[in-house]
């Protein structure tokens, strides 16, 4: 009996070390991890065409001026009055710039007579969205596929006559320029020569390329050259077809 009691106690001494080894199996497996791809997602969230820019509220002695201009790569497709003098001339003379300034896609525009500070601070204000759009452009690569589809709506690019509409204030005629399916551009080829009429165009103008079609309203107290306008530019949407 005690030979067999040193024997057994060489035997569980011996099991020991393998009962102390079995925790150790799967401790690699809870430590490794899969790291998240989240710069991808952030370097996506930029390729979008469309860039809408807010300029810094620019205080007058008429009052604050502050815009947003839309932009599809370089081009002003919109442009909207955020803050603007509570002032008569200034409503009427905003209309004047915001489709001069889709005309001729820069700051480079006539200041408004009547409305020379809130123009000046519109044109500030102008400027610093496109410098700022710019800048956004500049940084980010333009794509192949990007490239092509704008070169192939340059090409798209046409300019339609609209009928000739007689009324009894004078002739009405404009010329509508499409990219693609858009109204790029409004052009009177003939208009009744009243100073309502002056009046009234830039704002048909400015609503033609808001809303894209005829569907407009009409400027009170030119109601006459207002309906031969929609009469002529729809004639030139049919015939571009």
């Amino acid at each position: 009996m005690k030979r067999a009691i040193p024997v057994v106690v060489l035997s569980i001494a011996g099991l020991i070390p393998v009962w102390l080894y079995q925790p150790s199996a799967g401790s690699s497996t809870v430590q490794a991890t899969t790291p998240a791809p989240s710069s991808t997602s952030s370097s996506s969230s930029g390729s979008s065409g469309s860039n809408v820019v807010t300029s810094s509220t620019i205080t007058t002695e008429k009052g604050p001026v502050q815009l947003q201009v839309t932009f599809d790569g370089t081009k002003i497709t919109a442009v909207k009055m955020l803050q603007q003098p509570d002032h008569p001339q200034t409503t009427a003379a905003v209309p004047k710039l915001v489709a001069e300034t889709l005309q001729a896609q820069s700051a480079d525009i006539d200041t408004v007579s009547g409305a020379t500070i809130t123009s000046e601070a519109y044109k500030k204000s102008l400027q610093a969205t496109i410098d700022d759009n710019a800048k956004t452009a500049a940084t980010a690569s333009p794509s192949p596929s990007s490239s092509s589809s704008s070169s192939s709506s340059e090409q798209a690019s046409k300019t339609v006559d609209g009928t000739a509409v007689d009324t009894e204030k004078g002739t009405v005629q404009v010329q509508v320029t499409f990219s693609g399916t858009e109204i790029t551009a409004v052009r009177m080829l003939q208009q009744p020569n009243h100073p309502q009429t002056t009046a009234a165009v830039p704002k048909l103008i400015a609503e033609t390329l808001q809303a894209q079609s005829a569907d407009i309203d009409t400027v009170s107290g030119a109601t006459i050259t207002s309906g031969g306008y929609k009469e002529s530019l729809q004639a030139a949407i049919d015939a571009k077809g």
